[in-house]
């Protein structure tokens, strides 16, 4: 009775799907668009601090390597000739490595060996499209330019500048108010780019993007150019260099400190010649190794010792003993007089 009384159902319309469709449209375009921008929005990396300040210590170590050979080519001029133009030869150098790195799209020495390289970062930034956060294009030929025009022309520019002002003696110039006035505004300038300078550095280890003023100003921002590729600098050479410097300063410290005399009798008894020691001994100071020419004794053992050798060692050591045979020194006397004492002593 009552399955009489229900109603088969009723198929849906046509294009009831194309309802359906107009009506969740804009819900899933809207979801699409926001999983598309969160896919292609810029991934934040972080670059080693460590990596980029060692690519410009080996950029300068390059530069005056390179500087260290072309002045050998100009050893053999005028002494000093060279010293005049210490500032167009820096800025030469600085332009040749310019020239075959930055300007062809290479990194520069430094760079390339912390395996780092340019990028514009002003390209990276608007667009959004970094998925590993390396990609991105290099500089572009205006900003290699005014790389160029910062770092080579600039450096010179100041170098030039501060040299003339020195030589002219411009801080020293009461007489002329605008020379004064012209080395006040140097100084200032100076004062500022530092305090600028040691700014963009707090800001460098803070976020570690930007090295320099220069990087800061041209969006020349320092990246990975491959992600699978170690530092491949060795510190072997610097280290072996380091342990020869503190050996050598070491030595030169210990050195004066040490009496030479009581070395030598300490390995007088290896010597191979002792006969021949033992002769030189009777005519010849054993400090100096020289005949004296008024030859004084030493008491108790009366061996014969140059005056001024002989009385520097008593001064110097209270306790001097005998280079012969060590044995201790109490006073001098004159060769030639055995009562003679030296009043001075």
């Amino acid at each position: 009775m009552s399955n009489t009384n229900l109603s088969p159902p009723q198929p849906p319309e046509e294009d009831a799907w194309i309802h359906t469709y107009h009506k969740l449209l804009p819900h899933w375009q809207s979801q699409s668009q926001s999983l598309y921008q969160s896919y292609q929005s810029t991934i934040p990396i972080s670059i080693s601090r460590v990596n980029q300040v060692d690519a410009a210590r080996l950029d300068f170590e390059m530069s005056a390597m390179l500087k260290e050979q072309l002045v050998k080519v100009f050893s053999l001029m005028k002494p000093g000739m060279l010293f005049q133009y210490e500032a167009e030869l820096d800025a030469f150098l600085e332009f040749l490595i310019w020239r075959f790195s930055i300007w062809v799209d290479k990194p520069t020495p430094g760079i390339a060996l912390m395996n780092l390289r340019y990028r514009d970062e002003r390209a990276v930034e608007p667009r959004g499209k970094v998925r590993t956060g390396l990609e991105g294009p290099g500089l572009t030929v205006a900003q290699k330019i005014w790389y160029c025009v910062a770092t080579v022309g600039g450096q010179y520019m100041w170098a030039r500048l501060q040299s003339f002002s020195a030589f002219r003696r411009w801080g020293d110039s009461e007489q002329r108010p605008l020379a004064r006035r012209a080395w006040m505004l140097i100084q200032r300038i100076e004062g500022l780019y530092k305090a600028a300078s040691f700014g963009n550095l707090l800001i460098f280890l803070y976020t570690g993007r930007f090295r320099n003023l220069i990087e800061r100003a041209l969006k020349a921002r320092l990246v990975y150019g491959s992600p699978n590729m170690n530092r491949a600098v060795s510190f072997e050479y610097m280290n072996r260099q380091l342990v020869w410097n503190e050996f050598s300063e070491m030595l030169l410290l210990l050195l004066p400190l040490l009496n030479s005399s009581s070395i030598r009798n300490l390995l007088s008894p290896f010597s191979k010649d002792k006969a021949s020691s033992s002769a030189e001994d009777d005519t010849t100071c054993p400090i100096c190794l020289a005949s004296p020419t008024i030859p004084f004794l030493a008491l108790p053992c009366q061996h014969r010792y140059c005056y001024y050798c002989l009385r520097t060692r008593c001064a110097a050591t209270p306790s001097f003993r005998c280079s012969r045979c060590s044995e201790l020194v109490t006073a001098m006397q004159r060769h030639s007089s055995v009562n003679n004492l030296d009043p001075k002593q």
